[in-house]
């Protein structure tokens, strides 16, 4: 995936869906849930799911940060009560009891509230047994990417796609041991900010994501 660094590729996100969208044809044939990541992954995500008329929902973690490193992972939750967690981080930051279901608690009333104001009251697509694809609108560090990844598969996913229009060169051999493949649209090895791959990258607001959420639950896509 590699390439050289020629700078913008994308009109906007909703471009970039499409674009992402006829990447992911072959995978129209397993019918498979489209999970973007808030807030500008949803945009991608929701041409995505169009295209390939797939149930479209949003996937929501929050990282579980070392207390006094909290820019460190020691796992990631996501919701109905799924916790992931990264054991060699927890024994080499020495992480108690106690101190671990301290930033969860943290964490899970954060989770709660995002979920209601992205989705409402809205049940979750499940994920059991299900082919997913995750998607984003780029990959910088990738640790939420990650975390996603992890969650779904914690929910039960047969099998995971990781999908973005952009990220760096490489990144494919960070996600093997989260998902099943990594699909990027262009992977420069001169990678910079995902936001100088688009010519308009605005911010995406949260009343933004739940009205594409809304609107994708009106379509009666399962």
């Amino acid at each position: 995936m590699a390439g050289e660094d020629r700078g913008v590729r994308f009109r906007d996100r909703a471009a970039a869906g499409r674009a992402l969208a006829e990447r992911l044809e072959a995978y129209r044939a397993e019918r498979p849930v489209v999970l973007g990541l808030p807030r500008g992954g949803v945009v991608v995500a929701a041409e995505v799911a169009q295209h390939l008329g797939a149930p479209l929902d949003v996937i929501v973690v929050r990282k579980l940060g070392v207390p006094w490193q909290p820019e460190l992972a020691m796992g990631a939750i996501g919701e109905d009560g799924v916790r992931v967690l990264d054991r060699r981080v927890l024994e080499q930051a020495r992480i108690g009891e106690a101190e671990l279901a301290a930033v969860e608690q943290r964490e899970r009333q954060v989770l709660a509230d995002r979920v209601r104001r992205l989705r409402g009251v809205a049940a979750p697509a499940p994920l059991a047994d299900r082919s997913v694809l995750v998607v984003d609108d780029g990959i910088a560090t990738g640790s939420t990417a990650r975390a996603a990844c992890a969650v779904a598969r914690a929910h039960g996913a047969a099998r995971i796609v990781l999908a973005v229009p952009v990220a760096p060169s490489g990144v494919e051999s960070s996600f093997h041991d989260v998902c099943d493949e990594v699909i990027a649209l262009t992977a420069p090895a001169g990678f910079g900010a995902v936001g100088r791959y688009y010519r308009d990258f605005g911010q995406t607001t949260d009343d933004e994501v739940a009205t594409i959420l809304a609107e994708a639950r009106g379509s009666g896509h399962r």
